[in-house]
């Protein structure tokens, strides 16, 4: 929300529209693009109010939002991307051939990638609300090919469709990952 906030910021500040959609199985809210300081304020109570969802449907989400833009753009795509990445990136592709300029933001908790649990745990999905009991060590090895995996997926698919990725950390403040992004950006162009 902090990420998605100082970007709006940042693009209402160069006169420049911004919109918002947010998901989870379906389309939740949608505001479309504008460029004014009220709509900005609408946005940011958007982004205050934001709960979890049920589960997710990320690409028949995303699907949806193409659908809706009507004006050639900068889409920004902030996510875990913990759906099935044939749908996400056909999503992606979407926006691409709508002529859209995309940029994904990969937002994972440190323990997503490294499940680096100790002791016996107990997981429960805040999506779906699931529980599964296990013992870390039994499956970490496994766990982390399969996320690395999920993660090389993302970049390479993103990378054919020229698709900008960016993996990012929960645990790096908000402001530096997106300082480090913009001046990697402006290095590349």
């Amino acid at each position: 929300s902090y990420l998605a906030a100082s970007l709006a910021y940042m693009m209402v500040k160069q006169q420049d529209a911004v919109g918002l959609a947010t998901f989870d199985e379906t389309i939740t809210a949608y505001l479309p693009p504008h460029a004014t300081s009220p709509y900005l304020k609408q946005l940011l109570l958007m982004l205050q109010r934001l709960e979890g969802g049920k589960g997710t449907a990320a690409g028949r989400s995303l699907h949806l939002v193409a659908e809706r833009i009507k004006r050639r753009g900068l889409v920004i795509v902030l996510s875990d991307l913990l759906d099935d990445p044939d749908q996400v990136v056909a999503a992606l592709k979407h926006f691409r051939h709508k002529k859209n300029e995309v940029i994904v933001m990969h937002i994972l908790d440190p323990l997503e990638r490294s499940f680096a649990f100790d002791q016996d745990a107990t997981f429960r999905d805040l999506e779906t609300a699931e529980v599964l009991a296990t013992q870390p060590w039994h499956i970490r090895t496994g766990y982390r090919d399969a996320v690395r995996d999920f993660i090389d997926r993302y970049k390479r698919d993103c990378r054919e469709h020229q698709i900008d990725y960016v993996l990012l950390d929960t645990r790096t403040p908000f402001d530096v990952a997106l300082m480090e992004y913009l001046s990697k950006r402006e290095r590349a162009h």
